[in-house]
């Protein structure tokens, strides 16, 4: 990630001289006027220091702020602390009034699928998708999300183009396309296309959407595949779906034969599955496998909570209300998903009071505007917990979840999720406290004055 935007585009002179003096001015626009391509906030700009004065600074795991200047070197923290006497030729940000916080952490994101409609999906190619992710992920940045656990999608280069500084984003933890059985969850092939042979793959697994495994050699050999293109985890769509048209939301999925090889499969290679798993049963199944993050859960019962508690496996669970948030359904996904919006309440309610180990997520499927709003879910969880917890939850917690993929982190210099010296510098300058007002969160465009990632400065309205 040294490598960045702009050492490509700049110099390493005018990065850390004279690219201050123009670096993040807002743009004036004439009346009438719309950006449609870019952000306001000028080019991503690097310098050899930065120290950030006077914050109150939330570390991502304790309730309390202390008031330090951070400095950073390169693209970690190299000091926390009052009064820090930078490097001469230190760039310098005063923040006095500002709650600097760790860059957000989404565990159930869809780079590709968060913006892109199914139409999109059906009628271009991997070029045009590319390019719809590539949005979807600079847009995630600049609301504040700096890593982001991708549960699924063609999006193993987009992570190496983001890591390589071709492209603005978050961090990625790339799952690569999902594992279904056929006519599961994420088997989004016509009937048309079946019935299918081993010589035949749909061009949707090709262009790695998804695979379809049935039997424990395919589940094998696709769980390899996986890790062989950069897979830090592997997804398994372990039960029922809303989007999805073949499956009943009752169902599950794979034999248990087949989830413990892909479970035993993705050990081998120091890493763990996270599975699809909206009923209890579908908890149950993956539980009974080793599956060590269960995604959704909105069904699942007190003895199930209790036993994902017991196991130290993790509730990877996402607000789904019947709100204004809520995806546009058909009349038999609106059926479905009325299952997981009645359980939603009762699971957060009950897996916070049995110290559920629970990460936050959004999901958000198939639609620009719902993507838009990727801070306001995590504003939402103040239903259930209080600002500090929801905060920890999208940064310390959500770290401690990814550290699950062990020695393919392609993260390895340092701690994210956190701000203590040796992490990595992916921060937010928040105008305001969202330990007190977590709804500031929620509204990234005017309250979120500096977005830094990997020591980088994305925005900074401050200047």
């Amino acid at each position: 990630m040294r490598n960045t935007i702009l050492g490509i585009t700049l110099s390493t002179a005018i990065a850390v001289a004279s690219v201050g003096a123009f670096a993040h001015e807002p743009i004036a626009l004439a009346p009438g006027g719309e950006i449609v391509h870019g952000h306001t906030y000028g080019p991503a700009v690097r310098y050899d220091n930065v120290v950030i004065r006077g914050a109150r600074v939330f570390n991502g795991c304790d309730p309390d702020l202390v008031t330090a200047d951070v400095l950073i070197s390169g693209n970690l923290i190299a000091q926390i602390g009052p009064d820090i006497d930078a490097p001469d030729g230190a760039h310098e940000i005063k923040a006095d009034g500002h709650t600097l916080i760790p860059g957000l952490i989404d565990a159930h994101w869809h780079g590709l699928y968060a913006e892109a409609t199914i139409l999109d999906i059906y009628t271009t190619n991997e070029g045009y998708w590319n390019l719809l992710a590539a949005r979807a992920q600079r847009n995630a940045l600049y609301r504040g999300f700096t890593t982001v656990r991708e549960a699924a999608g063609p999006m193993f280069d987009i992570a190496r183009a983001t890591d390589r500084g071709l492209i603005e984003g978050p961090r990625m933890f790339p799952s690569g396309p999902a594992i279904s059985q056929t006519s599961g969850h994420m088997d989004f092939r016509l009937t048309r296309d079946v019935p299918a042979t081993p010589d035949k793959l749909h061009t949707f697994e090709t262009s790695d959407q998804f695979y379809i495994a049935d039997g424990v050699p395919e589940v094998i050999k696709r769980v390899r595949e996986n890790l062989m293109q950069g897979a830090t985890q592997i997804k398994l769509m372990a039960g029922g779906g809303v989007t999805s048209s073949y499956d009943p939301i009752h169902t599950i999925q794979f034999s248990d034969a087949e989830l413990e090889a892909a479970v035993e499969a993705a050990e081998n290679w120091g890493t763990y599955v996270l599975t699809h798993a909206i009923n209890d049963e579908a908890v149950i199944h993956s539980l009974d496998a080793g599956v060590k993050s269960i995604e959704h859960a909105h069904m699942a019962t007190r003895e199930t909570l209790e036993r994902i508690q017991k196991e130290g496996a993790w509730l990877s669970m996402q607000p789904f209300l019947d709100d204004e948030d809520a995806p546009a359904l058909n009349e038999a996904q609106q059926a479905k998903y009325k299952f997981v919006t009645d359980g939603t309440d009762f699971v957060y309610r009950t897996a916070k009071d049995l110290g559920v180990k629970i990460a936050f997520g959004t999901d958000t499927l198939f639609s620009a505007d719902l993507a838009k709003r990727q801070g306001a879910q995590l504003a939402k969880l103040q239903k259930w917990f209080t600002p500090f917890e929801a905060l920890k939850m999208a940064t310390c917690d959500n770290a401690e979840l990814l550290k699950l993929s062990g020695e393919l982190t392609p993260y390895p210099d340092g701690p994210l999720g956190v701000i203590e010296e040796g992490a990595y510098a992916d921060m937010i300058l928040v105008d305001g406290n969202p330990l007190e007002d977590l709804d500031l969160v929620g509204n990234p465009e005017d309250k979120f004055d500096l977005i830094m990632k990997d020591g980088v400065i994305y925005k900074d309205t401050l200047q």
